[in-house]
């Protein structure tokens, strides 16, 4: 218990920084920390802040494992369905981060702070883009609701200590399925347990989905969608085989014909809606498909049906084939293949990102550094500070040696829309290539805090500041820098930081706070 609860203790600290603005501009402030008190009994157990920090614990977990999809495409995707959904969920005071976990189970799950979760395999499993959005906004609805929260508060109402060790079993199941685990197997992040051992109650659940089909017809998406998903899946479970892997959905979202029904019945009440699915829906399933290819797959056999061209009409589902096929051929090492069909797609569907963005990488695949640069730029006059067309046109300038713009034009990026973690080491790596070496340092600093090491982050923002040739401004900004982060250390290393002496790479746990 006392490894728990120092877990919690390193939560606090670790991730009271989790998120920053990598670029120019000072780091935005810490998410939660100008919340309102909405007087809630749930927060006299844990706090939105709270909870935004020990569901970021839990994704840094997934992420030191590799457990979390890093596609550009894919998250672009998932983030914007997710917003969607969420900016319907009547809740201004949580911001919510959609991920996908690489993992071919059907499952999806939502953690404390915001963050929710889809494997890879439901997203395939999904038939339209409604029974998607209608499992997604099931999860937000948890958040919103704070079931989460409110079990801590039924489980335990009498000590911080049981409290602590109630939010201790969350964490050490959410990340291992094993309560008895040890701190290596806590941080390994086995993502398959996770909603298991966040199990919610029947009347939460029955909340998340009324809830949830409230916000999805808001949105738009069609109301019936949860309750047909849910029952195609329990009919299509068996005791095993090919279907084992519903398994999992099934035990940690209990479908009951009880349950089928009450969704079914409350989706009746809404008006009639014949969404159509969107280009990105359809191209994200294919790029997951692609992915997720077993090694003993043959992409040329899997996309028999696309040929070796485009030629559908436009919106017809051949595009979309023609779309994996043309992934598969680069998976398989042979973009010079894909060239020819995405170059085809392009010209038909010049308002689709996907295709230009795949269009770049094959060129840039073949070699041709200058034809991926000439796509890519000119999709970015098309879609000015799209993240994945800004990253890959950056990756294609750092291949052409114009460090100097791939660092301008992620910097333009990065200014106006917050980056992921890799995305702030990747500006990292491309200033120091820009020989920006005050800059390439500070952004490391970023990428440092974003992973809950401030003492690292201070070393890196030290070296900034003894690089030659600052300006005023960069020396105000990186000493404004560690004097912030310098607040959340103990008092013995905030003087080692004031007196300019060498930090430990980690805090002692009995100095963590």
């Amino acid at each position: 218990m006392q490894l728990l609860i120092s877990l919690l203790r390193r939560t606090a600290l670790s991730l009271c920084l989790a998120v920053a603005v990598a670029g120019a501009a000072l780091a935005a402030p810490l998410p939660g920390q100008d919340l309102p008190d909405i007087g809630t009994p749930a927060d006299a157990v844990i706090t939105l802040s709270d909870e935004y920090k020990l569901g970021a614990m839990i994704i840094k977990g997934l992420r030191d494992s590799g457990q979390v999809l890093d596609d550009l495409e894919v998250g672009e995707y998932i983030q914007g369905i997710g917003s969607r959904l969420s900016s319907h969920a009547q809740e201004g005071t949580v911001k919510f981060t959609f991920l996908v976990v690489k993992d071919n189970s059907i499952n999806a799950f939502a953690l404390p702070g915001g963050f929710v979760c889809v494997h890879s395999g439901l997203i395939l499993a999904t038939t339209s883009e409604s029974e998607l959005a209608g499992v997604l906004a099931h999860e937000v609805s948890h958040v919103t609701q704070r079931h989460i929260a409110r079990s801590v508060q039924q489980a335990s109402r009498a000590s911080l200590g049981a409290t602590a060790a109630m939010l201790a079993a969350i964490l050490v199941g959410a990340m291992s399925g094993n309560s008895n685990v040890g701190m290596a197997g806590v941080m390994a992040g086995q993502s398959a347990a996770m909603q298991q051992q966040l199990n919610f109650s029947r009347e939460n659940e029955y909340e998340a989905d009324r809830v949830g089909i409230n916000v999805m017809a808001s949105a738009g998406y069609d109301p019936n969608a949860m309750g047909t998903f849910f029952e195609t899946l329990g009919r299509r479970m068996g005791s095993g085989g090919p279907n084992a892997k519903i398994l999992e959905f099934l035990q940690t979202h209990p479908v009951t014909s009880g349950r089928i029904a009450e969704a079914k019945g409350r989706a009746v009440s809404y008006p009639t809606v014949r969404p159509v699915d969107t280009t990105g829906y359809r191209l994200a399933r294919e790029k997951l498909r692609v992915m997720t290819m077993g090694s003993d797959s043959n992409p040329r056999d899997v996309y028999a049906d696309a040929g070796n061209g485009g030629g559908g009409a436009p919106g017809a589902i051949g595009d979309y084939r023609y779309y994996g096929r043309a992934l598969a051929l680069m998976q398989e090492n042979a973009p010079a293949e894909a060239v020819p069909l995405l170059r085809d797609l392009v010209a038909r569907h010049a308002d689709t990102i996907e295709y230009h963005s795949a269009l770049g990488q094959a060129l840039l695949g073949t070699g041709d550094i200058a034809g991926s640069r000439e796509a890519l730029a000119h999709a970015l006059d098309l879609f000015p500070r799209n993240v994945p067309i800004t990253v890959r046109y950056a990756e294609t300038l750092m291949r052409a040696d114009e460090a100097h713009l791939a660092h301008s034009v992620l910097l333009d990026l990065f200014n106006a829309i917050p980056p992921t973690q890799d995305q702030v080491r990747f500006i990292a790596l491309v200033a120091s290539a820009a020989g920006e070496a005050g800059e390439a340092n500070y952004y490391m600093a970023e990428y440092h805090v974003m992973n809950g090491d401030l003492t690292l982050a201070i070393v890196a923002l030290r070296q900034a500041l003894a690089t030659p040739n600052l300006t005023p401004v960069q020396r105000s900004r990186f000493k404004a820098r560690i004097d912030e982060l310098k607040e959340y250390l103990p008092l013995r290393l905030q003087g080692a930081v004031d007196r300019g002496e060498p930090l430990p790479q980690t805090i002692p746990d009995n100095e963590r706070r």
